[in-house]
C-alpha cells in the first residue's frame, strides 16, 4: 500500500524524454553547522561504532612497518658466553665467540637486528677464553710449586 498523501517518484527505469517535466526531487541533506564559538566540541565516534576499529593486540599501527627479527645466533652467542665465564668454563665461550662471528655476517646479509647483541657476545666470550687460559696457566704454576714444595717420597 502506498500513502496517498506521499510525493510521487519518478520511474527509474521509464526512458526519460527530452523537454519532459521533471518532478521535484528531496531537498540535498546539508552538513550539519559547526558548533558556535566557545560551545563543546561535538562527541568522537567510540571504537564500537562502524566504520574503523581499535587495532587488535599485537597489530602494528596502521601504516606502521612490522619490527625487524632479532637474530637468533646473536642470542645464543650472548648467553653462550656468559655461561661460558659462570658455569661451563671455555666450551660455552668458544660457542659464544663462534655464534657471534656467524651472528654478524648473518646481519651484515639479512639486516636483521642483534648486531649489537652479537658484538657483546664477542667481547664477553674472548675475555671467557683469556680469563680460563690464565686459570690453567695459574693452575699449572700452583701444582708446579706445590709439588715443589712438598715433595713426595715413596715409602716402601
Amino acid at each position: 500500500m502506498t500513502d496517498p498523501n506521499a510525493p510521487e517518484q519518478p520511474d527509474r527505469g521509464a526512458a526519460q524524454t527530452p523537454g519532459a517535466a521533471e518532478t521535484p526531487s528531496a531537498p540535498p541533506v546539508s552538513e550539519p553547522a559547526a558548533p558556535a564559538y566557545g560551545s563543546a566540541a561535538p562527541a568522537a565516534p567510540a571504537y564500537g561504532a562502524p566504520g574503523y576499529g581499535a587495532p587488535g593486540y599485537g597489530a602494528p599501527a596502521y601504516g606502521a612497518a612490522a619490527p625487524a627479527k632479532t637474530n637468533t645466533l646473536a642470542i645464543v652467542s650472548l648467553i653462550a658466553s656468559i655461561a661460558g665465564i659462570v658455569i661451563v668454563y671455555f666450551i660455552g665461550s668458544v660457542v659464544g665467540v663462534i655464534c657471534g662471528h656467524i651472528a654478524i655476517n648473518q646481519i651484515k646479509k639479512t639486516g636483521e637486528q642483534g648486531r649489537g647483541m652479537a658484538i657483546a657476545g664477542l667481547i664477553v666470550g674472548y675475555v671467557g677464553i683469556v680469563l680460563s687460559i690464565i686459570g690453567v696457566i695459574l693452575l699449572i704454576a700452583f701444582s708446579a710449586w706445590l709439588f715443589a714444595t712438598y715433595p713426595t717420597t715413596p715409602t716402601y
